[in-house]
């Protein structure tokens, strides 16, 4: 996910919701420009290039191109959420609400207009969770951009109500340090509420209400029967002797955490947190606990994400060289930079490690107009081996087998050209997810993309179904 940049961050002033206000826009809707960073581009996307490249076991089976007001080039398309037959795109400007019962023909049900920076998205039953990570003047959904140093800034957690797809209603909103540039969704044990582990960084001593060191994640506790009453439980410091203080060659300093995926039928939950890698016992949801931290101050410059393979006893972290608006897939950056690395998690309980295996990155070289770098993905419900499907921004989407952790290869892939070969511009897949038999691609500026991959390795995981999948709230399957 992109890096927010300095000027754009800032605090939640405050607690708890303020006068919310929600505007539902039609897909025919138009948006005026506004003044600041939010300026709409008066260049409006064009259709998706019709120039792919990939392997005989894929099919490109629909792409739903991104519709006014959404259409333009600041509007990225960013995380997804998905219950029963409704995916939920985030944007920057919003959420997108699609129907995709019929994958060969999704269609959009409605547009929320909520600007407010990358829109990362969970979903538990009826209710919607959207992260809010650029300052604003209020919580409310008309609210307008303000400038980092504001004190009176609004950044956090917003709650919607989808009961009616159709008609998404603004329930709630909690503020938190630093904002919100994702949040993980870990339900408790008792069924009667959820947590969400918000990860947020960029402080900065001239920021109010985001102040260094930041070493930590905010915990929002969410009532599943008053959802109207969010509280921000904790904000647990993960790193009390410090994070990785970087280095002038690029490597990140740790001032919190980008990304966090939790594995809640195994307690477990794998933090990527700028400069380090973090494994965590989470038995208690209220208190996660780091019990293993590693770096790799060699390739990894930005560690981003995590997935884990379905036994829990792997993690794949993947560094995002250059914040994402680079192009590292080339031959001057090589194989081991602006990839995944693999780890084996060693060990059991208070005592499990992790140990570093393999990289993996895309095979093909892009070109130096195209941003690419290991994005976000998913599991493939395979039993018996590990596979994975993952976005890789302009180098499309990649499939590969990780069962031995040595030697990941990819088996599958789907790569369109350049969104603009004269000029670098940021597009492509940002986050590529597998769910109830299709691959569902969230595209920047290329809308959603919905493939088909057909290969009798990965076949069987055609007949694995969920009712509700948060991606970075991974579950376990069977088939």
């Amino acid at each position: 996910m992109p890096q927010s940049t300095g000027r754009r961050r800032a605090l939640g002033a405050a607690i708890g919701a303020l006068v919310l206000g929600l505007s539902l826009a039609p897909a025919t809707a138009a948006t005026p420009p506004s003044d600041g960073p939010e300026q709409y581009s008066a260049q409006q996307v064009p259709a998706p290039k019709s120039e792919i490249d990939k392997s005989e076991n894929i099919d490109h089976v629909a792409n739903l191109p991104k519709q006014a007001p959404f259409n333009t080039l600041d509007a990225y398309g960013t995380d997804i959420a998905f219950k029963q037959n409704i995916a939920y795109v985030g944007n920057y400007d919003g959420f997108v609400v699609y129907d995709i019962a019929n994958p060969k023909k999704p269609r959009i049900i409605t547009q929320v207009q909520c600007p407010g920076g990358q829109g990362d998205m969970s979903i538990s039953g009826n209710l919607l969770f959207v992260s809010t990570d650029y300052p604003r003047s209020n919580n409310t959904c008309t609210s307008e951009e303000t400038d980092s140093a504001d004190p009176n800034g609004w950044e956090g957690m917003k709650v919607f109500d989808v009961s009616d797809p159709a008609k998404p209603r603004y329930v709630s909103a909690i503020a938190t340090d630093c904002g919100s540039h994702t949040h993980t969704l870990v339900p408790d044990k008792a069924g009667e509420a959820v947590y969400l582990y918000v990860s947020s960084y960029g402080p900065k001593a001239e920021f109010p209400n985001c102040q260094p060191p930041h070493d930590k994640i905010s915990i929002i506790k969410v009532p599943l029967a008053n959802p109207a009453a969010p509280e921000l439980i904790k904000a647990p410091v993960l790193f009390p002797d410090g994070g990785n203080p970087g280095s002038p060659d690029g490597i990140s300093a740790t001032t919190g955490c980008h990304d966090i995926t939790a594995f809640p039928s195994k307690d477990l939950a794998a933090g990527a947190c700028m400069g380090d890698g973090v494994l965590f016992d989470i038995s208690d949801r209220e208190n996660p606990r780091v019990i293993n931290q590693v770096r790799d101050d060699t390739n990894f410059a930005f560690w981003h994400s995590a997935t884990f393979n379905n036994e829990g006893t792997k993690v794949i972290f993947t560094d995002e060289l250059g914040g994402g608006g680079a192009a590292t897939c080339n031959e001057a950056t090589g194989p081991t930079r602006g990839a995944n690395g693999i780890y084996d998690i060693t060990g059991s309980g208070a005592d499990s490690k992790l140990a570093f295996k393999s990289y993996y990155k895309i095979p093909r070289h892009q070109a130096d107009t195209e941003n690419c770098v290991a994005h976000n993905g998913s599991l493939i419900p395979v039993a018996g081996g590990d596979f994975m499907v993952q976005a890789w921004y302009q180098g499309g989407i990649s499939v590969f087998d990780f069962t031995d952790s040595t030697k990941p290869q990819e088996i599958a892939y789907f790569d369109r050209s350049a969104f603009n070969p004269n000029e670098l511009q940021l597009a492509g897949s940002w986050s590529a997810y597998y769910y109830n038999g299709h691959i569902y691609s969230s595209g920047i500026q290329e809308g959603l993309d919905v493939l088909d991959l057909r290969d009798k390795r990965t076949d069987s995981a055609k007949k694995v179904r969920y009712e509700e999948f948060n991606p970075q709230t991974q579950p376990v399957y069977q088939n």
